[in-house]
């Protein structure tokens, strides 16, 4: 299972997913982790010279446009099963749910301890922190 966290510095979960820098992947086996790899990741700032404009009736975030830009994001970790950040759009979760990977919202913010709580069944998706 490869669970991946929004960060900045390796160390804590970043608290927006399209302003964070990094992917920092984690494999675990059998409860342990095997494998870190930290991956580069597309953000708001790459996008920042495309048309802002909403489709009509959209809600930020919702418009294909979005998801399109979501699925960019998204190339670099394809091959994980759970995403876990500290705060995101809900256009954006949506969009990663749609590719397989669960979204989880925590206000944790140590990669370490988080890492811990999910691999117990702790972790809570705190879906009210979505914006």
């Amino acid at each position: 299972m490869k669970i991946v966290f929004i960060t900045d510095d390796e160390k804590t979960i970043s608290r927006h997913f399209g302003r964070a820098s990094y992917y920092l992947v984690i494999e675990v086996e059998d409860g342990k982790e095997i494998n870190r790899d930290l991956r580069n990741k597309l953000g708001h700032r790459q996008f920042i010279s495309e048309e802002q404009a909403h489709e009509h009736g959209q809600l930020h975030g919702m418009s294909k446009a979005s998801h399109n830009k979501h699925s960019q994001m998204v190339e670099a970790i394809n091959d994980c099963d759970a995403l876990i950040c500290g705060g995101m759009g809900m256009g954006a979760y949506q969009s990663i749910q749609s590719f397989g990977i669960t979204p989880i919202v925590t206000e944790m913010s140590s990669i370490k301890e988080a890492l811990q709580a999910y691999l117990d069944g702790s972790l809570q998706d705190q879906r009210d922190m979505l914006h």
